[in-house]
């Protein structure tokens, strides 16, 4: 098989707020290709302001796969995100489609739909809710102390104050008797497609602009509404995310209306610094600005004849 009859993933990453969406859409409609999200948030349900998921009109433009696809009560994993996003890949190029984009911000969701991630084993249900349970009445230090306690490797390099990872990463070391680092080969699993990255640069003091105004108009249409709603369900993983947290806050009288939507602009930028680095670290990205849509299809296009022969 040569190159041009494998078909093509493009892969859009970049920071929050910095143009993936509408990059996207052009895209999608340029090659006629559906639209899978890797946004760790955007799929869930009742989430949609505060994830930035796609608007009505920007949902009708293509077709999208992963927004609003799952519970907010679901323990959704990267190795379930890899199972899921791969049969929906095989379903689309065997129905024709020779070009599918994939877009979002989690580097996890990327590096597990692009290369694989390790096969790490899950815990009982039991254990998951005992940890569950001490994160809510003790906080991400408690289970960040354990965990430096059972695996130092991993504890130094893990973003302490994310209770997914930790809570997630300690789940594994009680479960298994073994450190978490111990299952992380990181070991590439090959795909049968080719696939083209494409980075969102622009200037970061622009970038940070558009972070602070998006926030605005997230609170413009509702946010504080939207989290109100998911109230009752603030212990669940999946809203220990920039924008719910902070609400939550001001809702348990800990800070201001006004200082909690500071908080989120402030944590939305550094969220998007560390964004930043880690695609960074990834050599196959092409990074360019998002609004020069001919030039990205003509940095694809370029890509494409890049690509290797194959048998």
């Amino acid at each position: 098989m040569s190159f041009s009859e494998r078909p093509l993933l493009i892969v859009i990453v970049g920071p929050t707020g910095s143009g993936k969406t509408a990059l996207s859409i052009r895209l999608a409609q340029h090659y006629d290709a559906p639209i899978i999200s890797t946004d760790a948030r955007q799929i869930f349900r009742g989430m949609a302001i505060g994830t930035a998921q796609p608007t009505a009109e920007e949902l009708a433009a293509a077709t999208h796969y992963f927004i609003a696809s799952h519970d907010i009560h679901e323990q959704y994993t990267c190795g379930r995100y890899e199972q899921e996003t791969l049969a929906k890949l095989e379903e689309l190029f065997a129905a024709g489609h020779r070009t599918v984009v994939a877009v979002g911000g989690a580097g996890l969701y990327v590096k597990a739909l692009c290369e694989g991630i390790d096969d790490i084993p899950q815990a009982s249900e039991e254990l998951r809710e005992q940890l569950s349970q001490r994160l809510r009445e003790r906080g991400v230090e408690d289970l960040f102390a354990e965990l430096e306690r059972l695996d130092p490797t991993y504890a130094a390099e893990v973003d302490r104050h994310n209770p997914a990872r930790v809570q997630r990463a300690l789940e594994v070391c009680l479960a298994s008797g073994r450190t978490f680092s111990e299952f992380r080969t990181g070991e590439k699993r090959t795909r049968n497609f080719d696939i083209i990255k494409i980075g969102t640069e622009m200037d970061r003091a622009e970038l940070y602009d558009r972070i602070d105004r998006r926030v605005d108009m997230m609170m413009a249409e509702g946010l504080e509404a939207e989290a109100r709603a998911l109230y009752p369900f603030r212990h669940l993983n999946s809203l220990q995310t920039v924008g719910y947290k902070e609400m939550f806050d001001y809702f348990d009288g800990l800070c201001s209306r006004d200082e909690a939507v500071e908080l989120i602009k402030r944590n939305s930028r550094r969220y998007a610094k560390r964004q930043l680095t880690w695609f960074r670290r990834d050599e196959q990205v092409i990074w360019h600005d998002p609004r020069d849509v001919e030039g990205v299809i003509t940095c694809i296009e370029q890509a494409k004849r890049d690509l290797p022969q194959r048998d």
